[in-house]
C-alpha cells in the first residue's frame, strides 16, 4: 500500500557542468559524474560536530518509524521511485538516477556517517583473496565466487555509551591443598562499568558477519555528517529502532560484556556469575550509517556471503568445505599421531622409559 509521497534528494545530485548522473567515489571522497567524469567535492559543513552524542531521556515519547511505502517522482525522467520498508538510497529504475530520501522525523535521523573509502575493486578482489585464503576449500569454488559481484550499502548502526553501577553474586572454584575435590566459594560485590561508544547494529539485516567487519575499525573522528552526497549511488537503509528498542536489542550483547567485567573483578579461577543488578545512568547515543561491501555466491545451490569493511578493505564471510579435503586432513592427523607414537615407543623401548 502507497503511503504518499516521498521527500528526497535528486537534483543536487546531477551534474553542475552537464546535468549528468553523479555518485559518490571513494577514491576521491567527491561526488563524480558518470557522464563527463567531473568531480565536486563535498561541502564541508558541520564536520566539527559530526561525533557530537544525544542525551538519552526515557521520558520522551517514542515515535514510530513509517513502514509504508514512499514515492517520489523522479525529476529526470518523470518515473516512480518506490522506497518500500526502511530503504533510504537507491537508483531511479528507468533511468539510473540516484535518489536520496529524506528522513522526516529526527527520531530516525542519521546523525552521523563514515563515507566509503574501499572502491568496489578493491573490495571485490579482497572478497575473492578472503574465499581463496581459506583451508580446505573446494577445488571449483573460485568459479563460483568469480562469477559473484559486490553491493555497497550504508549499514544502520548505534553507539552507546552508559555508567553501569553494579552489584553481583558469583561464584569461584576454590582448591585445597588436602584435597582433589574442587570447593565452590560464594561471592558478591559491587563495581562501576564504564561503557564508551559501544557499537551496535540498528537492524536485523545487520549480521554478525556485517558487524564483524565493521566492528574492528570503528572511529568517532572518521565521522561525517550525514550529507546525502554521500549516499548517491549507494543502497542505503535507514533506522527503524527507537532508542529504547536499540538499547532492548542489544541487551544479550551488554549482558556478556557485563559478565566478562565481573568475571575480571572476581579475579578467581573458573568464577561463573550466578545474577545481578545493574544500574544505568548517562546514557548517550548517536545514530549512524556505515560502509559495507557485500559478495553474493552460491556453491552447489547454497549461498554464501563476504562482507567487506568499506572503512579498511578487511573481508569477513562464510564459505564451504571440500569433504575430501577434510577427510585428507583428518587422515594426515590420525598417520602423524601414530607415527608419533610409534616413535615414542621405540625410544621408550630402547631407554626403559616408563
Amino acid at each position: 500500500m502507497t503511503g504518499g509521497a516521498a521527500p528526497a534528494v535528486q537534483s543536487e545530485l546531477q551534474c553542475r557542468a552537464c546535468g549528468g548522473q553523479r555518485v559518490f567515489d571513494p577514491a576521491t571522497q567527491a561526488l563524480r559524474c558518470t557522464s563527463c567524469g567531473a568531480a565536486e567535492a563535498l561541502a564541508a559543513a558541520g564536520e566539527g560536530n559530526a561525533a557530537a552524542e544525544w542525551e538519552f531521556r526515557p521520558g520522551r515519547p517514542t515515535p514510530i518509524p513509517g513502514g509504508e511505502e514512499r514515492v517520489h517522482s523522479c525529476r529526470t525522467c518523470g518515473g516512480e521511485v518506490i522506497f518500500r520498508g526502511q530503504v533510504l538510497s537507491r537508483r531511479c529504475p528507468y533511468c539510473d538516477g540516484p535518489v536520496v530520501q529524506i528522513e522526516q522525523d529526527p527520531g530516525f535521523r542519521p546523525m552521523a556517517l563514515i563515507p566509503f573509502r574501499v572502491a568496489s575493486e578493491t573490495a571485490l578482489q579482497n572478497a575473492r583473496d578472503w574465499v581463496r585464503g581459506r583451508w580446505a576449500v573446494p577445488g571449483d569454488l573460485m568459479q563460483a565466487v568469480g562469477e559473484a559481484r559486490v553491493a555497497g550499502l550504508y549499514a544502520p548502526f548505534w553507539t552507546f555509551d552508559s555508567h553501569e553501577a553494579v552489584r553481583y553474586w558469583a561464584k569461584y572454584r576454590h582448591d585445597p591443598w588436602w584435597s582433589d575435590d574442587h570447593v565452590w566459594k560464594n561471592i558478591t560485590g559491587t563495581m562501576k562499568v564504564e561503557f564508551d561508544d559501544m557499537l551496535m547494529p540498528a537492524s536485523d539485516h545487520v549480521t554478525p558477519i556485517i558487524r564483524d567487519g565493521i566492528l574492528h575499525e570503528f572511529d568517532p573522528a572518521s565521522l561525517h555528517p550525514a550529507d546525502p552526497g554521500y549516499l548517491a549511488g549507494f543502497a542505503a537503509e535507514r533506522h527503524g529502532q527507537s532508542v529504547m528498542q536499540g538499547l532492548e536489542a542489544n541487551r544479550s550483547d551488554r549482558d556478556l560484556l557485563i559478565k566478562a567485567r565481573i568475571r575480571a573483578h572476581v579475579g578467581k579461577p573458573g568464577a561463573r556469575v550466578v545474577r545481578y543488578e545493574t544500574d544505568t545512568s548517562g546514557i548517550r547515543y548517536r545514530r549512524l550509517l556505515l560502509p559495507v561491501w557485500i559478495l553474493h555466491y552460491r556453491y552447489d545451490g547454497t549461498p554464501f556471503r563476504v562482507a567487506v569493511s568499506g572503512i579498511d578493505g578487511r573481508a569477513f564471510g562464510e564459505r564451504p568445505f571440500s569433504r575430501v579435503k577434510l577427510l585428507a586432513i583428518s587422515g594426515l592427523l590420525a598417520l602423524s599421531a601414530l607415527i608419533a607414537g610409534a616413535v615414542y615407543g621405540a625410544i621408550a623401548a630402547g631407554t626403559g622409559l616408563p
